[in-house]
């Protein structure tokens, strides 16, 4: 039985989450003492544990000789500044390698979407996205280059980070139920420095509250075989964020002459009332369900404007950045075959493709800068040889971005 939901939270509930205060088991309340070490704040942390669920077995069984993941704490701390224009971000996302693969995992768990879309109503397109999104359809769940286990990090984290510690804390303890559960051993549960974990990045609390046995193997988990993961964000989407079965996210949207006022981001109309006012589809074609609402959201002047509904917000409470929705989204609208967007971004450029970014990729290795691998994917390995690259030769600025105007430079010779 799954327990409920104390509070509606999105994924990465710690950027929302309430600003702990320093607990008496980590530092001392008058602030004068150090704080304990880890072992006696392990000793001390169990009472805590075991008032909220977890066993004393278990507690034992995990958190005697732990070793804290000290190197967390440094990317919590030094997590880099966003730097990436919005036309870059969604160029990186919606790449041509996701989008194609993106269209091959459609055609290969189909009956599996098939069922997904009968019980929840979440469309296929924009699940499969989120999951390109999210770990690149599964590729890079347990990559130790990328994932670490995330019982050590959510450890040094509750033990040492004051500012959400109450945060990482209720998510140390879910990581335990989880153990206690049986639906994972200690050392499966791999994830990202912050304990996200799976298919779709699960934080523990996610797992435990909105998981599903799907596949019908006794137990729920993100790993492995992707059907609990991608019915948990199913279940996730509909439940936290309002997803509403046959609505669409939204489209983009031509505006009519001085109406880049009404697009504020807030007024909710139907789309028959943003017709009355000027407000058409970028594509020409007809709204297929106009009592249905959306805002006009303009995100960048001079650019494309979009009609953003119900579903754009649910995609929002997974992860609360509209960058990432739109991207996202608009992943999902291009592996559904639709086209790229009408208008483009101001001093943007199209996104290039998988054989532009492997010659990227091929020309910056032939230099000596390393991408491990030459395959048409812009991960972190390519987007440090970008910088290195671009670094070398004065290219500004030195974003990593690995486009067309970086193409150009190296076809140059550098």
């Amino acid at each position: 039985m799954l327990l409920p939901a104390r509070r509606p939270l999105n994924r990465r509930g710690f950027l929302l989450a309430m600003l702990g205060t320093a607990t008496a088991w980590a530092f001392p309340e008058d602030g004068t003492a150090a704080p304990l070490g880890f072992d006696q704040w392990v000793a001390a942390f169990r009472a805590y544990a075991l008032a909220r669920g977890v066993s004393a077995a278990s507690y034992a069984r995990v958190m005697n000789g732990l070793e804290p993941d000290m190197s967390v704490l440094e990317q919590f701390r030094s997590q880099p500044e966003f730097t990436e224009k919005l036309w870059q971000y969604i160029n990186r996302r919606c790449s041509e390698w996701r989008v194609m693969t993106g269209r091959q995992r459609v055609r290969e768990y189909a009956g599996l979407f098939a069922r997904i879309e009968k019980d929840f109503g979440v469309e296929r397109h924009l699940l499969v996205a989120l999951w390109g999104m999210e770990s690149s359809f599964g590729d890079v769940v347990t990559n130790p280059k990328y994932m670490r286990p995330v019982i050590p990090a959510l450890a040094a984290l509750a033990w040492r980070e004051p500012r959400r510690r109450r945060y990482w804390e209720a998510e140390l303890c879910n990581a335990l139920i989880i153990v206690d559960r049986g639906w994972a051993e200690p050392a499966q549960m791999i994830g990202s420095w912050a304990g996200a974990m799976g298919h779709t990045q699960w934080m523990p609390e996610v797992w435990l509250t909105m998981g599903i046995d799907y596949d019908g193997d006794g137990r729920i988990t993100p790993f492995g075989r992707p059907d609990d993961a991608l019915a948990g964000t199913a279940r996730y989407l509909v439940e936290r964020g309002g997803y509403r079965r046959g609505e669409a996210w939204g489209c983009e949207a031509v505006l009519p002459a001085a109406g880049v006022r009404l697009a504020d981001n807030r007024t909710l109309r139907s789309y028959a009332a943003w017709q009355e006012l000027g407000v058409r589809r970028a594509d020409g074609a007809p709204f297929s369900r106009p009592q249905d609402r959306a805002r006009l959201w303009l995100p960048e002047p001079g650019g494309p404007a979009f009609l953003i509904g119900q579903n754009f917000r649910a995609v929002y409470a997974y992860n609360p950045s509209r960058a990432y929705s739109l991207a996202l989204c608009h992943l999902g609208d291009l592996i559904r075959g639709e086209a790229d967007f009408r208008r483009q971004f101001p001093g943007g450029e199209r996104a290039p493709t998988l054989a532009e970014v492997k010659e990227i990729q091929r020309r910056l290795n032939a230099l000596g800068f390393k991408t491990d691998g030459i395959d048409g994917r812009i991960g972190s390995d390519t987007v440090r040889a970008v910088i290195a690259f671009q670094k070398k030769v004065g290219m500004q600025p030195a974003d990593g971005y690995a486009g067309l105007k970086l193409l150009a430079r190296l076809r140059q010779g550098g």
